[in-house]
């Protein structure tokens, strides 16, 4: 009996919630066989994945719910490729194909052709996965919380329930909505059923929510402890216990990167400018804006830590003066200005192992480092400059 996939040299897999179609290619780019793979029935999905070629190339685009399926084919023996899924969109505009579940899979199966793999994006791991999955719960939870807080508030608004909390969801605000869904009464009034049964409602939601969040604060907190990385990284200015661990999860493996600039493009705070015709000095460029396919959570982490930064001080607070003219104007460009300086600050920390201080050691070969190597030598120390420089 022959074996149907002994020419197939590379594959791709255009995935889908309950199925994926595969395309298998020989070493000439042509077409040996197409299949469907079912998810539902994991037995015969394990089945039919068994027999496929291991050591070729299997291609999938790194869109939504690729995880369990690339973990399914590693365990297997296959190896697993992820593509970057704008750029596989541009390619297949560019040869004028249509949107199909075969053409698409027709067209990753193509990719492992490249000379350059220009279309490749790092496959995370299932440990940074998880980490990704506990952070993102969340942050799904503070924007849950946030809305119901303004539900609460918009009872009060229809109804005319007055307060004078400057935090209605503090230590006495909290004691003033729990007396008020007890009865209902306030100083206008009293409020109808329907709109005492919304109220309940929504207090007890947050309640409940206010408790999902302190035991993930708990868990993150106990983390906190045993990761020496999270721990530097928290030492940086505006970045506390939440916005490490974001960080931590999201960028998942510094050595991916090839510098601060590389993060900084992934974390959209990169700004780049859409202009032709000639260049006019002393004018700033036209259409500079922050990219839109990258990283948006990581985006926002650093834009967060920003604002802890610049009220942080120092030579934070001074950079976003210099850029908002004293806060007075374009107050979000000066933010990311100081977010892209954190950007690098973070991959320092990271890449290098070292410790954030305000003030960073002189570069190796730097005049000031010479002059204190200088100055060392002089001192009596009996050690030679060469060993200082080195130091």
């Amino acid at each position: 009996m022959t074996n149907r996939y002994e020419s197939v040299a590379c594959g791709g897999m255009d995935v889908h919630y309950k199925f994926s179609t595969v395309t298998w290619r020989d070493e000439l780019g042509g077409i040996v066989l197409r299949e469907r793979l079912d998810h539902t029935d994991r037995s015969r999905l394990l089945d039919q994945m068994a027999g496929w070629p291991k050591g070729v190339p299997l291609v999938m685009e790194a869109s939504f719910g690729w995880g369990w399926l690339s973990d399914v084919a590693t365990g297997l023996g296959l190896e697993v490729c992820l593509s970057n899924c704008y750029k596989v969109e541009q390619m297949r505009k560019a040869r004028g194909w249509v949107k199909t579940n075969k053409k698409d899979a027709d067209l990753l199966s193509l990719l492992a052709f490249e000379v350059t793999p220009w279309w490749r994006v790092w496959r995370a791991p299932a440990a940074v996965r998880d980490r990704r999955e506990r952070i993102r719960h969340r942050a799904d939870l503070v924007a849950i919380q946030t809305e119901t807080k303004n539900r609460i508030h918009a009872v009060f608004h229809r109804h005319g329930v007055f307060h004078e909390f400057s935090d209605l969801f503090g230590g006495k605000g909290r004691r003033f909505l729990l007396g008020l869904c007890h009865d209902g009464r306030h100083a206008g009034g009293v409020l109808s059923d329907g709109a005492l049964e919304a109220l309940r409602g929504q207090v007890s939601l947050l309640l409940h929510l206010r408790g999902e969040l302190a035991f993930l604060a708990r868990g993150l907190r106990a983390n906190l402890e045993r990761d020496a990385l999270t721990k530097r990284l928290t030492g940086i200015p505006g970045i506390g216990l939440i916005l490490s661990h974001v960080m931590r999860a999201e960028i998942g493996r510094i050595e991916r990167f090839g510098g601060h600039r590389s993060l900084a493009s992934y974390s959209l705070l990169a700004p780049r400018s859409s202009e032709t015709g000639e260049p006019r000095p002393g004018r700033a460029p036209r259409g500079r804006h922050l990219g839109r396919q990258g990283n948006r959570t990581l985006k926002w982490a650093f834009i967060e830590a920003a604002h802890g930064a610049v009220r942080h001080g120092g030579k934070w607070r001074a950079m976003f003066d210099r850029y908002t003219d004293g806060g007075k104007k374009s107050r979000g460009r000066g933010y990311i200005k100081v977010a892209r300086e954190l950007v690098k600050v973070v991959y320092v920390v990271w890449a290098k192992g070292a410790t954030y201080t305000e003030t960073p050691p002189p570069r190796p070969g730097s005049r000031r480092r010479r002059r204190k190597a200088k100055r060392t030598s002089r001192s009596g120390t009996g050690q030679p400059c060469t060993a200082m420089v080195g130091a």
